[in-house]
C-alpha cells in the first residue's frame, strides 16, 4: 500500500512539473509571437511608406543595428535586476527597432518570396521546437557546439564584408541555417527545463522576466533562421 501511495505521489509530482512546464512554454511562445507580429507590422508599414529606402541609404541603418545589439546585451545581462515591466518594454522596443531594420529586405526581395520564406521558416522552426520539447536527449553539449558555430558565423560575416566572397557568403548561409535550426531545439529544451524546475512558483515578476528572456532567445533564432533562408529562397526584385 505504501509503495502504491509513493508511486501515485511521484506521478502527481511529475505531472505537476509537466503542467508547469507547458504553461511556462505557452507564455514564452505567446511573447515570442507578439514580438514577431510587432516586427512584421512595423517592417511592412515602413516599407510601404518608403521610409525603408531612407533607412538603407543613411547611417540610420547602422545606428539602429547598434542600438538593437545594445538592447539584447543589456536585457540578457540585467534580466535578474530589472523590473518585469522594464524587461517587457525593452523586448517590445527591440521588436520595433528590428522591424525598422528588416523593412529594408523589401527593397531587395519580392513580397511573395518574403512571405514564402516566412512560411518555410515557421515550418522548420516549429519542427525543431517540437523536437526540443519531446526529446529525452540532453542537448546541452550540442548547444555549446552550436554557440561556437554562431561565433564563427559572426566573425566570418565580418571578414566577408571586406573580402566580398560569394563562396564564403553561401557557406556562411548554409552553416547559419544548421546552427539556428539546432539552437531552436536547444533553447526550447532549456525553456522547458526552466518550467520543470519551478519558475512558475517564483512569483509573477519572475515568471514574466523568465518568459521574456526565453521569448527573446526564440525570437532571435526565428529571425536569424528566416534571414539565412531568405538568401536561398528570396526572389530578387531586380
Amino acid at each position: 500500500m505504501e509503495a502504491q501511495h509513493y508511486q501515485t505521489t511521484s506521478m502527481t509530482a511529475a505531472q505537476a512539473r509537466q503542467e508547469a512546464s507547458t504553461v511556462f512554454l505557452a507564455k514564452v511562445f505567446n511573447w515570442m509571437a507578439a514580438g514577431l507580429g510587432l516586427t512584421g507590422i512595423i517592417a511592412f508599414f515602413t516599407a510601404s511608406t518608403g521610409f525603408a529606402l531612407t533607412i538603407a541609404a543613411s547611417p540610420l541603418f547602422m545606428v539602429l543595428l547598434l542600438v538593437e545589439l545594445g538592447l539584447v546585451f543589456y536585457l540578457s545581462a540585467r534580466i535578474e535586476k530589472i523590473q518585469a515591466g522594464t524587461a517587457t518594454g525593452l523586448f517590445l522596443g527591440y521588436s520595433i527597432l528590428n522591424g525598422l531594420t528588416l523593412s529594408t529586405i523589401f527593397l531587395a526581395y519580392t513580397r511573395a518570396s518574403i512571405g514564402g520564406t516566412f512560411l518555410i521558416t515557421a515550418g522548420m522552426f516549429g519542427a525543431m521546437a517540437v523536437y526540443g520539447m519531446v526529446t529525452k536527449r540532453d542537448l546541452s553539449g550540442m548547444g555549446s557546439f552550436l554557440f561556437m558555430g554562431l561565433i564563427g558565423i559572426i566573425l566570418a560575416s565580418v571578414v566577408n564584408i571586406f573580402l566580398k566572397s560569394s563562396s564564403l557568403y553561401w557557406t556562411i548561409s548554409v552553416i547559419g541555417v544548421l546552427v539556428f535550426v539546432g539552437l531552436t531545439a536547444w533553447d526550447v529544451q532549456k525553456i522547458k527545463t526552466m518550467g520543470e524546475q519551478g519558475i512558475m512558483e517564483q512569483g509573477e515578476g519572475a515568471i514574466r522576466k523568465g518568459a521574456i528572456i526565453g521569448a527573446l532567445a526564440l525570437y532571435l533564432d526565428f529571425i536569424n533562421l528566416f534571414l539565412m533562408l531568405l538568401r536561398f529562397f528570396g526572389g530578387s526584385r531586380d
